[in-house]
């Protein structure tokens, strides 16, 4: 998510904090390397030259560059403008008091916008009764698409039948069917086409003057760079958008979207797509999405994630174990059962307040199978040893080794990573400061 551009304001910034004392000349270089950057992550370049003006105004004033950390506080003014750029904050989705509440998912083919519709459902399925209605009928196989998500999500499906041959007449059908089966937030996946055209906006046009959603999101492809700025703008000219849902925010694309959209339409970004799965959706945080790519990490995301994975009685005991200072190979085992389960480890990297974050695991051994392998070293251990792994010799590391399908290099390896784990777990308890998550790495070499 945004690594090129990451990097290049790293390097910057670093680059400031390596003078200690700053002139104006070396803010005004520094700024033209931020314009640099965000241009080549394919920001709107006017855009970027607000953003870069607005840094500049406040850097230069004495109250920065003359304080005891300049570079800091030039760091600290970066972070807040691009914040303020994106939307400062979060931007909730509306609740009608009458249900059902109806949101509007528009947007171009391609865009994402029926597996987002069933994103959302599922996310939405948390506290409410959602109901996907398949209103695209142009695009082949759209309606089944949406059914097979619907029945994936475990959300409730309308679509096309017998009298419900139009877009319109789905979607106002499907508010009775809504009220009989006590849905109260009904999802209109409505159709896209390949450019932004005049038939298009009739239709949606027609549905929405019918139906008077509470929220119409538009999908954006955070992919397609600048055009993406266009087509928000296109469709905020006719629908009077409430939202923009960025997919593909996870891609390695520019991104430059994601800071632009909010700037160039006034509409909010109000949630992202973060990954292929169901499940990596989530509301987009300026404040969160401005840390990251400042490289501050995102803390409160990395413990939403912890949280998500994580049951009470593992966190009691896990928190319990920290007070003690008590850190076994069951510990580590479920450690590694519970990052497996918040996705790929870079990505958990970039959380961490670390410079550098997911590039520290260059060079390390990424395969999925490596923490397979390590939890068959350690579930091939008796309860004994894995709460007492220094009796663990030359025959028990042999018998391991043959139970776990692996070789006695790779037992050594794994009791190797378990003492660096629990050098890292003392710190957390006496320091209050690192924990285990920060050296994760640690089990890739």
């Amino acid at each position: 998510m945004f690594d090129a551009l990451k990097e290049r304001l790293e390097g910057v910034f670093k680059a400031l904090r390596g003078k200690g004392k700053l002139s104006e000349s070396d803010v005004s270089e520094a700024l033209r390397e931020v314009r640099r950057a965000l241009l080549e992550a394919d920001v709107h370049y006017k855009v970027a030259k607000d953003l870069v003006e607005r840094i500049r105004v406040r850097c230069l004033g004495a109250d920065v560059l003359e304080s005891i950390t300049p570079a800091q506080q030039i760091t600290a003014v970066a972070y807040e403008e691009l914040s303020r750029l994106m939307g400062e904050g979060t931007s909730a989705l509306a609740i009608s008091p009458k249900p059902p509440t109806v949101y509007m998912m528009v947007g171009l083919q391609g865009s994402g916008k029926t597996t987002t519709a069933a994103k959302l459902a599922k996310r939405l399925s948390k506290g409410h009764r959602p109901l996907l209605v398949a209103c695209d009928l142009q695009r082949p196989a759209a309606v089944e698409q949406l059914r097979i998500l619907s029945e994936q999500v475990k959300v409730p499906f309308f679509g096309p039948g017998e009298g419900r041959d139009t877009p319109l007449a789905v979607a106002t059908a499907s508010i009775r069917y809504a009220e009989e089966h006590l849905a109260d937030i009904i999802l209109l996946d409505t159709a896209g086409r390949l450019h932004f055209d005049q038939a298009l906006m009739e239709e949606l046009s027609l549905i929405s003057q019918a139906l008077k959603p509470h929220e119409t999101l538009l999908v954006v492809d955070a992919m397609t760079g600048q055009e993406a700025v266009n087509v928000a703008s296109s469709f905020h000219e006719h629908l009077n958008l409430t939202g923009v849902v960025l997919s593909k925010l996870d891609g390695d694309a520019r991104g430059g979207a994601a800071l632009a959209v909010r700037a160039v339409t006034g509409v909010p970004i109000k949630l992202a797509g973060v990954g292929e799965k169901i499940e990596d959706f989530e509301e987009f945080d300026a404040h969160r999405m401005a840390q990251r790519i400042m490289g501050m990490g995102d803390l409160a995301g990395l413990m939403e994630k912890v949280q998500s994975v994580t049951d009470s009685k593992s966190v009691e005991r896990m928190s319990e174990n920290l007070r003690k200072n008590r850190f076994t190979m069951e510990d580590l085992l479920e450690q590694l059962q519970q990052v497996q389960k918040m996705g790929p480890l870079e990505k958990v990297m970039e959380m961490l307040p670390i410079p550098g974050g997911a590039k520290a695991l260059q060079g390390a051994d990424m395969d999925p199978g490596r923490l397979k392998r390590i939890e068959a070293v350690i579930l091939s251990m008796t309860i004994r040893e894995r709460k007492n792994p220094d009796i663990i010799k030359g025959s028990r590391r042999k018998r391991i080794a043959l139970g776990s399908g692996t070789s006695v290099q790779e037992v050594n390896q794994v009791l190797k990573q378990y003492e660096q784990m629990k050098q890292i777990w003392k710190t957390l308890g006496s320091k209050g400061r690192r924990g285990g998550l920060a050296g994760l790495k640690n089990l890739f070499r």
